[in-house]
């Protein structure tokens, strides 16, 4: 395993398969400054170039999980078009999660809020603490969350979001899951249990077949439909091709685990 990136505002630590990427500045609520975005893309671009990496766990320290954007650390002393350039890290960022070949957990252990509120809908599956709430107050200030629209609109239903937006108001864990957008919702004291439980189960899985499952997926949601049945149909050749396919299928037939490779 090569070293793993220093930095300043995020943890990486590993066990076994399971990286977890940790938002580590929990006395002012894990804010995405400037700095924070760029180690959070240093901690996932080590995850997915890392071979035993196989699911990357991603959480806040303390209470809450993200309270959305730090403002003064992209408008201090920039200029007008500085400022337009810095919010790139945003778009970099939500590409990389997309295209990063691993499953994203969101371990979401307190409130994710504006931008956190995207950062974690920018993740493939969400495991929420009870007592977390959601929401995006941007329009209470005159802002509209537009760094983060195309990560809700492709998470949440239209009438919800627009709800959200337009509102400003909080939704808890339960209400997300009742319209899908949360996968679980456990009590503080399961959290980790429950974290633990579904990431180890992913890093069973084939890793090549999750990886050219889930890019599939995120690229064909923006395709016409015939081109997306030619495109997977490609795409099921190609994984039909694997190794791990093949023991895949053979474990089946013999009553046994398979032992995957990731070829």
């Amino acid at each position: 395993m090569t070293d793993r990136p220093a930095l300043e505002q995020v943890l990486v630590g590993v066990d076994g398969h399971v990286a977890t990427v940790t938002l580590n500045r929990p006395d002012q609520r894990n804010p995405l400054s400037a700095t924070m975005l760029r180690d959070l893309a240093s901690a996932l671009r080590w995850c997915s170039a890392e071979p035993d990496v196989r699911v990357v766990v991603l959480t806040g320290a303390g209470r809450v999980f993200c309270a959305g954007a730090d403002l003064t650390s992209f408008d201090g002393g920039m200029s007008p078009v500085e400022r337009f350039r810095s919010r790139d890290l945003f778009v970099d960022l939500f590409i990389l999660m997309a295209e990063l070949g691993k499953p994203i957990v969101g371990r979401i252990n307190g409130h994710a809020l504006a931008g956190g509120f995207g950062l974690a809908c920018a993740c493939d599956m969400l495991i929420a603490v009870d007592t977390a709430t959601f929401g995006l107050p941007e329009i209470n200030v005159g802002i509209w969350p537009m760094m983060i629209q195309a990560i809700l609109t492709r998470n949440i239903p239209r009438k919800v979001l627009l709800e959200m937006e337009m509102l400003g108001n909080r939704w808890t864990a339960t209400q997300l899951q009742s319209v899908g957008v949360i996968n679980r919702v456990v009590a503080h004291e399961q959290l980790d249990h429950t974290v633990k439980e579904v990431a180890d189960t992913l890093a069973k899985k084939s890793p090549i077949a999750l990886r050219l499952g889930r890019d599939s997926f995120y690229r064909q949601e923006d395709m016409d439909f015939r081109a997306a049945l030619h495109y997977l149909h490609g795409q099921f050749l190609l994984v039909s091709q694997t190794d791990d396919s093949r023991e895949g299928i053979t474990a089946f037939f013999e009553k046994r685990e398979p032992e995957f490779k990731g070829r």
